[in-house]
């Protein structure tokens, strides 16, 4: 779908950089006009021929012929750009542009509630992605990025804007995803996306957020220093109140992971206000499913800043108010909790947790859950005598090592 409305973006440049009509250019090319006219607006593959004919035309040297036999042997791992997608597309009311076309955008947008569709299909995708592999939504979630952003193209003014900054939270939360499933490097890829889609539907803040997700990237490979400096990146005043929250979270895991216990509560401190003020417009960033971030946050903190029972203490209460569908969610700070359990000697209590933990991670597999499994396992080696602990380490094992 991408490649075919590359295709016709291109087409309809060369077209209106001619002034020629679609009825023009089909006497040229010996092809119907309402063909061309569904070609341009990519409803349907052009084909070799006509892409040799166009290039003879336009005397392009052969540039629309490279981009079909592109479409039909794409190198790996490549998509077309929404910006460059966007910039070939060009104005709605572009000189030479068929009346007939604008009026029929214009009704295309006009019958269809497009972005709330869209937004209730993204909430959809992020509750399957609870209950979930990760490796299962990715196509799906692709799949709709190039739905919207072809949709865009074909729109204009305000519908086009919102349909960008739509299609910029699907790839947010494929970024999100593809972390997930153990692919940081696509995690970071998608994030990069998704601000080149905000941004070209004026949404700037999506790239201070982007610095968030950045920093967990970084804080699950261990790299405390550049968390907190990412994060801190994000909490510029001109963000909106969530964003800076959800920085200052970040910022203070990282400021617990370097064992600096008084940034990391002030962090958490500074994070309350804005998350409690937020009123988000459009999806929700971030964590959905927590009855209070910083709560957890701060649960997950102590753990790292060595205050383990306490930890225990914050994580049990937490956990429970977790909604039961949310199984991504528990498994993640379940076995954080677990963790704290173990590491406060409370090593009963700890396999009790985590072995509830066990089923809802078969549906909701995470390569991030797995680092803190991992460390789990090795503080459950401290006490490799206990029954409990011999009973339930082959389960943790087969989890960490399944990809």
């Amino acid at each position: 779908m991408a490649d075919s409305l590359c295709f016709g973006a291109e087409l309809r440049r060369l077209r209106h950089g001619a002034g020629m009509t679609l009825d023009q250019v089909a006497a040229e090319v010996n092809y119907s006009s309402g063909h061309l006219c569904k070609v341009e607006l990519g409803d349907k593959k052009p084909t070799m021929t006509l892409a040799r004919r166009c290039d003879a035309l336009f005397g392009t040297d052969g540039r629309l012929g490279r981009l079909v036999e592109s479409a039909k042997y794409p190198a790996a791992g490549t998509r077309a750009s929404p910006r460059a997608l966007l910039a070939l597309e060009g104005s709605a009311l572009a000189p030479g542009t068929d009346m007939r076309e604008t009026v029929a955008t214009k009704s295309y947008e006009a019958t269809l509630p497009l972005v709330a569709l869209f937004q209730e299909r993204l909430e959809l995708m992020r509750k399957l992605g609870q209950a979930s592999a990760p490796d299962l939504l990715l196509g799906v979630l692709r799949e709709q990025v190039t739905e919207i952003t072809g949709l865009a193209v074909r729109a204009s003014g305000r519908t086009r804007a919102e349909l960008l900054v739509i299609a910029a939270r699907f790839a947010e939360y494929i970024g999100w995803m593809a972390q997930e499933a153990g692919d940081e490097a696509g995690a970071l890829r998608w994030t990069a996306e998704a601000v080149e889609l905000a941004e070209a539907g004026g949404d700037v803040h999506l790239a201070d957020y982007a610095q968030v997700r950045r920093a967990l990237v970084t804080m699950y490979a261990g790299a405390a220093a550049e968390t907190v400096a990412l994060a801190q990146q994000a909490q510029r005043s001109t963000a909106p109140p969530r964003i800076r929250g959800l920085a200052c979270q970040r910022a203070a895991q990282g400021y617990a992971l370097l064992g600096d216990e008084k940034a990391c509560l002030m962090g958490l401190d500074r994070a309350r206000t804005p998350l409690d003020d937020s009123e988000p417009d459009g999806p929700v960033l971030g964590p959905t499913n927590l009855t209070d971030p910083v709560a957890m946050v701060f649960g997950w903190c102590l753990h790292d800043l060595g205050r383990h029972r306490q930890a225990a203490e914050v994580l049990d209460r937490e956990c429970a108010l977790i909604p039961p569908h949310a199984l991504r969610s528990r498994v993640r700070y379940g076995v954080r909790r677990a963790l704290a359990h173990a590491a406060a000697g409370a090593v009963e209590r700890s396999c009790e947790v985590a072995r509830e933990l066990l089923d809802c991670a078969r549906l909701a597999p995470s390569a991030t859950v797995r680092a803190d499994v991992r460390r789990l396992d090795r503080e459950l080696l401290r006490f490799r005598t206990s029954p409990m602990v011999r009973d339930l380490r082959p389960a943790l094992t087969e989890f960490f090592s399944v990809r």
